[in-house]
């Protein structure tokens, strides 16, 4: 397993024989919050997972016992002036941006608390795992802004637009009960295990077709909010780029063979 550090408080760890990725966050003094250092750091660990070759999916996981990010770092906000906020911007929508267009699949580990930013990281993956000491939300207008992460447009799309109007404008904190229920989370684990069943999700996941993966996930980000004609034609379009591929011929060979793939992700 290879390990790469981005600075002090962000760490890829790949499992080439699994083919899975960690992108782990490491600020456990600060429970996570991101602060602009952190961001870039996110951005340029994301940027090294699009060129890894082992990684067919990328888990985010959290170093610290109670929270997986508690979204941004408010200690440092309060030291910036308007200009430097605006400085700021583009290094935090990078991190956001980073985790969301990740061409392969994703799965956040969540547990304690993935409050504002830290909830939004875990929105721009395609599945969450949350333990049942969750806790999650977007508080933002509670401290005089909004969610700046992806938050107004990714929580809509999990929840619905009412919903995520209630949850936004509230500004409440949601338990791990109440958002399985409202679909804020996807799976619902025991105390402590969010990462182990977050990973075993991911190693099921990485057996299928490293192509095929990707074209799922494209035909499937690409086609949200798009009428049905509109989002059949993307379809059309990712199954064609895996219809004619190696990994289509080697599935087929070995679904005849009665053998596991060897996928040569091509």
């Amino acid at each position: 397993m290879g390990e790469r550090r981005f600075g002090e408080w962000v760490e890829v760890r790949v499992d080439p024989v699994a083919c899975v990725a960690e992108l782990v966050l490491d600020r456990p003094k600060a429970m996570n919050a991101i602060s602009t250092e952190m961001a870039r750091r996110i951005s340029d660990a994301c940027a090294a997972l699009v060129e890894e070759p082992h990684a067919r999916v990328v888990v985010l996981t959290s170093t610290h016992e109670r929270a997986f990010c508690v979204g941004a770092d408010l200690k440092e906000r309060n030291s910036l002036s308007d200009a430097d906020l605006g400085r700021q911007r583009p290094y935090n929508r990078a991190a956001y941006t980073g985790v969301l267009e990740l061409p392969m699949p994703t799965v956040a580990a969540v547990h304690g608390f993935a409050l504002g930013g830290g909830y939004e990281l875990a929105l721009s993956c395609d599945v969450i795992v949350a333990d049942t000491t969750a806790v999650v939300g977007l508080p933002e207008v509670s401290v005089g802004v909004i969610p700046g992460g992806g938050g107004t447009q990714l929580l809509p799309r999990r929840v619905g637009a009412a919903r995520a109007a209630e949850l936004v404008f509230s500004a409440r904190r949601v338990e791990a009960e109440e958002a399985r229920e409202l679909g804020m989370v996807d799976q619902l684990v025991e105390s402590g295990q969010d990462r182990a069943e977050a990973l075993a999700l991911a190693r099921r996941i990485a057996g299928n077709s490293p192509v095929g993966l990707r074209a799922a996930k494209r035909a499937l980000r690409t086609g949200w909010g798009m009428d049905l004609r509109a989002g059949l034609e993307v379809e059309d379009a990712a199954w064609r780029s895996v219809a004619f591929s190696g990994d289509r011929a080697e599935g087929v060979a070995a679904f005849n063979e009665k053998r596991k793939p060897n996928w040569p992700g091509e």
